[in-house]
């Protein structure tokens, strides 16, 4: 069953199992709002392959609350930032095989600029601030997955 939690802000966060319902949550968005310019989206998929490995599958968990909690400031910031008409940000959690949708990162606004650079800085939070642990099954074994130097090198260029 999802998680949901909405706010005084144009966001909404939902953590689930189920898969992810791209079309639903672009037509949530719009919801006929002729002030939205713009829809943009980042869906992050499960690779079959990472450090040179196959992966067979991955288990992702988080921490209920904190998880949501660490989202919920990432959103506001975002909201602070830019003048945006929507946010969602869908994760999934549990059993995931390659080509799954991981996560949905989706921005509204009036203008496209604002709505990609909403985008980006959401994802790029969420890789390094949103306390998600995910465990990959491949032929050598499990192995938790580690933050990439990448990520925080994301983080760094929005400053604070």
């Amino acid at each position: 069953m999802p998680y949901n939690q909405e706010g005084p802000s144009v966001s909404e966060i939902v953590i689930q199992s189920e898969p992810i319902d791209v079309a639903a949550i672009q037509d949530k968005l719009r919801a006929n709002n002729p002030s939205v310019g713009a829809v943009v989206t980042f869906l992050g998929l499960m690779r079959d392959m990472n450090q040179g490995d196959q992966v067979f599958s991955m288990f992702l968990e988080h921490y209920p609350g904190m998880t949501e909690k660490a989202l919920r400031e990432i959103l506001d910031e975002a909201e602070r930032r830019w003048d945006l008409l929507g946010v969602r940000v869908v994760h999934r959690v549990g059993e995931l095989s390659p080509t799954d949708a991981i996560v949905l990162v989706a921005v509204a606004s009036a203008h496209r600029g604002e709505a990609f650079r909403a985008c980006e800085f959401v994802i790029d939070f969420l890789k390094t601030r949103a306390p998600f642990w995910k465990k990959e099954r491949t032929g050598n074994g499990d192995r938790w997955v580690s933050a990439r130097h990448g990520d925080s090198d994301a983080e760094k260029r929005w400053g604070e």
